[in-house]
């Protein structure tokens, strides 16, 4: 697990390994040309010229037309953009991921490293390399879209909380849900785990930043929350195989029919059960971090659309079960059996694997392999392993300590 035991090994190593992830990224995966960046730069500048931001649309490859579907905070957080030219927009795009990427792998990994007194800069090149091999990641770079950022600030309320300053919780995940809505579950992780505090503070700010974009913006505004949000033609093609949500599988089984509403709310409330009993569980033992985990899974699970990019939300989740395979208290055997989950849920994330069933997922072996991000996703849900309340002592001397309600 350590790797080379000499700086020279180590250097060689890393600089080979970034030399083959360079060259894979360069030259395997499809490159979607900043394709969400495009819309987003673009309906921003229709608004700029003719004050309606959700009338723009761009021809997507799947034959749906993309507007902008955010909430018009979120446009008014975009505005800037109009003053760049394109090139810049995506140098701004690729800087800000690149700052959301080591920020999250600083707050995920860093606890692992220091536990086991890994050599700092060599594990964290090593998990870099694997973090930008991951398909939601490469396509979040990509496409230019935001959904780091979002990350980002729901973990620094995670942060908050974990570290016992969560009085000062909320104020991320209420900006995360006035950008973009599905963050907002995280308002009903802190409601479930009675933390009344942050959810108010998470409602307020989310309320706040949605009154101050009605105030700029009461057109936009007025538009958003009562055509745009209802109008799920602007989002895209349900059975597309990118949407990897509950939804997407059960309109990809009736396919070219639209999917029953009362069979997908039966779907998500099950959904919602289990999360509801697994995120209390969690905090119970004081595992806030898998309790974060797991609400971030559970979004990709209900959205209606989850599109593939939207699956870094699984990144706290992966990031929480390869810790648990490595609790120096946890049995030999269960220690390589998650290792061992670990490592076959990460190369089906990084494998891109779904688009073989781009044109046709009839079949068993469409159903199985057109969603096998949400099988994965529900894996992770049902199965993701909790510290335990005598893991909590025996680690209390971790940089996050358990806070245990």
């Amino acid at each position: 697990m350590t790797g080379p035991t000499t700086s020279r090994g180590r250097l060689v190593l890393a600089l080979a390994l970034t030399v083959a992830v360079a060259l894979f990224l360069a030259f395997v995966p499809l490159h979607r040309h900043w394709f969400d960046l495009n819309v987003y730069y673009d309906a921003v500048g229709h608004w700029t010229r003719d004050g309606r931001i959700y009338d723009f649309t761009i021809p997507g490859a799947d034959g749906a037309d993309y507007g902008f579907t955010y909430p018009p905070f979120a446009a008014l957080c975009m505005l800037p953009m109009a003053l760049f030219t394109w090139p810049a927009a995506i140098t701004l795009s690729m800087v800000l991921n690149v700052a959301a990427s080591a920020t999250l792998l600083t707050w995920l990994i860093g606890p692992i490293v220091q536990r086991h007194g890994w050599n700092k800069w060599f594990a964290f090149v090593v998990a870099t390399c694997l973090f930008v091999l991951l398909e939601p990641v490469r396509d979040t770079f990509s496409f230019g879209q935001v959904n780091l950022l979002l990350l980002v600030l729901v973990f620094f309320d995670a942060r908050l909380l974990s570290t016992g300053r969560g009085r000062f919780a909320g104020c991320g995940i209420g900006l995360a849900a006035a950008i973009k809505l599905t963050p907002a579950i995280f308002i009903g992780y802190l409601l479930i785990t009675r933390r009344w505090r942050a959810a108010a503070t998470a409602t307020a700010t989310a309320a706040a930043a949605t009154l101050l974009a009605l105030a700029v913006a009461p057109g936009a505004s007025r538009v958003y929350w009562t055509e745009a949000l209802w109008d799920t033609d602007r989002i895209g093609v349900l059975s597309y195989v990118s949407n990897q949500s509950w939804e997407g599988v059960l309109a990809r089984l009736v396919d070219p029919v639209p999917p029953s509403g009362v069979v997908w709310a039966l779907g998500v409330l099950a959904v919602l059960a289990v999360w509801a009993h697994r995120v209390r569980s969690a905090v119970a033992v004081g595992d806030e971090r898998a309790g974060f985990a797991l609400t971030g899974v559970t979004a990709c699970l209900i959205s209606p659309i989850t599109w593939v990019h939207h699956l870094v939300w699984l990144i706290p989740a992966l990031a929480v079960l390869v810790d648990s395979a490595l609790r120096p208290d946890a049995p030999p055997a269960r220690r390589r059996l998650l290792l061992q989950v670990g490592a076959v849920v990460y190369v089906l994330l990084c494998s891109s694997v779904v688009w073989l069933w781009r044109f046709d997922s009839t079949g068993v072996d469409g159903f199985l392999g057109s969603n096998t991000y949400v099988w994965i996703c529900l894996g992770l849900l049902i199965a993701l392993p909790l510290r335990g309340a005598r893991s909590a002592e025996m680690l209390s001397q971790e940089p996050y300590p358990a806070r245990i309600p």
